[in-house]
């Protein structure tokens, strides 16, 4: 029996793979105008990194996370997320210590042991934006936009953005009292879970999956009752500084976010119902995981779900050229000068090939066909012996006659 992928994972096949290379050159440009810069860190990381940061009572660190001992008895985790490690590479590598904010972009891996659904694998890939060092909300506006613009930019344009205030230290602290006051008359009919984020950490059973724990939080106060005055200042100036940058928005006094590091600010995009991208404020991650007490504010999408995205809204991503030549031949001289002028356009930057399957030519032909190759040309004994061979551009038929050693003419038709 054939090996298979594990459950949860996904080939990423030639005939997809521009669509992928499409948005993350598309997410590349739309970061770097907003100043920011490309970081790559490990797929693994020391499991403490996301006990910490992500909170060892969210699903993703009860449930959700590959732990593993390595050889030297360390317990190692594939990163579930892409902050944590951002922010750890911040700090080991002293980036704190330049001119802030520092302005982050990445394109990363992630693993989470979960249900496979649509648009959901357990190694799935996140764009991520990650600022730190400052604490104003017209950065969080800044983030939000950035999100936005590159829905926009591919063409989506009927998503909805929800945004809510999770308070701070100091305000959470009394929103958890009350919040605990509340189900405190359900505790019984919690899962067990959640029963064992009762006293640690309330807020996290907001973000329960089971039905049963929805139902018993759909009438529990919210956060925005709550909130102290800074958080409510903050919360405001956010909403002055979309409503500057022309996005429309609703506030859904619901929305937690899945895991402990956020504060204040967070959001979500929202197509169809569908969660597409989240994030929010996390000021208190830096110092959690060791590093100084700075702020930081970020966000993470799919990738799958970006393109799953795409899909549904009928957009269609350009296909790439990728063929620009097929070079046929017939006989033994004829494949040397085949060889010989792929080389010679590889290098110039134009993508040809000639066969090596000993096709006939009319097969030669039918794969440039396949391959979607712009041009073709067949050199055989008397193209050798003159020098010379006729060129088809495929779109319409029309055939160009050259010496195929004056390379400059070549590339000339090739790239009109």
């Amino acid at each position: 029996m054939a090996i298979r992928a594990p459950k949860g994972t996904k080939d990423l096949l030639p005939q997809d793979a521009y669509k992928w290379q499409y948005v993350e050159e598309k997410f590349k440009d739309i970061a770097s105008t907003y100043g920011c810069r490309e970081i790559r860190t490990p797929i693994f990381e020391h499991t403490e990194l996301f006990e910490r940061g992500v909170g060892d009572t969210t699903d993703v660190v009860q449930k959700e996370m590959y732990t593993f001992d390595d050889k030297g008895g360390r317990s190692i985790t594939l990163k579930p997320e892409g902050t944590s490690p951002a922010v750890r590479a911040f700090i080991q590598n002293g980036l704190y210590s330049d001119t802030q904010p520092t302005k982050l972009f990445y394109f990363t891996p992630v693993f989470r042991y979960e249900n496979v659904q649509k648009g959901r694998l357990r190694q799935h890939h996140q764009l991520g934006v990650e600022i730190f060092g400052s604490k104003d909300a017209g950065l969080d506006a800044e983030v939000i936009s950035l999100a936005m613009r590159v829905y926009k930019e591919l063409g989506i344009s009927n998503l909805k953005l929800n945004i809510n205030n999770i308070g701070c230290a100091t305000c959470r602290k009394k929103y958890n009292e009350a919040l605990k006051e509340y189900l405190r008359a359900n505790y019984d009919n919690l899962c067990e879970t959640c029963k064992t984020r009762f006293e640690k950490n309330p807020m996290r059973i907001l973000d329960c999956k089971s039905k049963n724990c929805k139902d018993i939080v759909k009438e529990a106060p919210v956060i925005l009752d709550y909130v102290c005055d800074e958080c409510k200042d903050h919360f405001e100036k956010l909403q002055k500084y979309l409503k500057v940058l022309g996005m429309d928005y609703e506030v859904d006094p619901h929305i937690v976010r899945g895991l402990d590091y956020y504060s204040k600010t967070v959001f979500e995009i929202i197509d169809k119902d569908i969660t597409v991208c989240g994030g929010g404020r996390y000021d208190y991650l830096i110092k959690e995981v060791g590093g100084p007490d700075m702020p930081a504010v970020g966000f993470g999408m799919g990738i799958e779900r970006l393109l799953m995205t795409l899909e549904e809204n009928g957009i269609e991503i350009p296909k790439p050229n990728y063929m620009d030549l097929y070079i046929g031949f017939m006989g033994e001289n004829g494949k040397l000068e085949a060889v010989k002028l792929v080389n010679v356009l590889r290098e110039k930057g134009i993508k040809c090939d000639c066969d090596h399957m000993d096709r006939s030519v009319k097969a030669q032909m039918r794969f440039a066909n396949r391959v979607e190759s712009s041009f073709t040309v067949v050199i055989g004994d008397s193209e050798v012996e003159n020098r010379k061979a006729r060129f088809k551009r495929m779109c319409d038929g029309e055939q160009f006659e050259m010496n195929f050693d004056d390379v400059d003419e070549i590339l000339k038709i090739i790239n009109e």
